[in-house]
């Protein structure tokens, strides 16, 4: 689904211009983007499965929520969003810790161009997977993962969207000192 984006500097503030996000892909504009990290008591991580029908990193495992931040959306209007949209979670903005941003870009066999600021997020699950409803336009499945099952196979990208390295060890180190 093609949205209304901010364009934004380096460090994810909104530039004044904003443009289609299939635009933004196609030519590679900076964007801002959310990444939030859902975690449980019991020391695991939700994770979710991208649909098949992606155009990024079909069918691979990826971070608990993420999304694009619409054009005058703050960045936690935008994480809230995403969460309720993509597994039906009205999440308490109080239950949201910003960590940082983090600037990406991967170029896709596609001609997508996806370069963008990651504003990253935290924040304690405290609903069951049955509790969850995925968005079935865009989530194939959730599941629940320890954080050493993370630590060992993000790092495969033929199970998960390839991140940095450095990111990946970035949230599992983030993660870990909130266990």
């Amino acid at each position: 689904m093609d949205e209304l984006i901010d364009i934004v500097n380096l460090e994810g503030q909104p530039t004044g211009n904003a443009c289609l996000k299939s635009f933004a892909h196609q030519n590679g504009i900076l964007h801002a983007s959310v990444h939030i990290w859902l975690y449980t008591k019991d020391q695991k991580i939700l994770v979710q499965k991208r649909k098949n029908t992606k155009e990024t990193f079909p069918g691979l495992w990826d971070i608990s929520v993420a999304g694009h931040i619409g054009t005058g959306e703050t960045t936690l209007q935008a994480a809230v969003r995403e969460i309720a949209e993509e597994i039906g979670c009205i999440m308490p903005t109080n239950h949201l810790n910003y960590l940082r941003i983090w600037e990406d870009k991967h170029y896709h066999s596609n001609g997508i161009t996806d370069h963008e600021i990651h504003h990253i997020y935290v924040g304690e699950l405290t609903l069951s997977l049955e509790q969850l409803t995925p968005q079935q336009e865009e989530v194939a499945a959730i599941k629940f993962i320890d954080i050493n099952e993370l630590s060992s196979d993000c790092n495969n990208p033929q199970l998960f969207v390839p991140h940095p390295r450095e990111y990946y060890q970035y949230i599992i180190n983030t993660l870990k000192e909130r266990f």
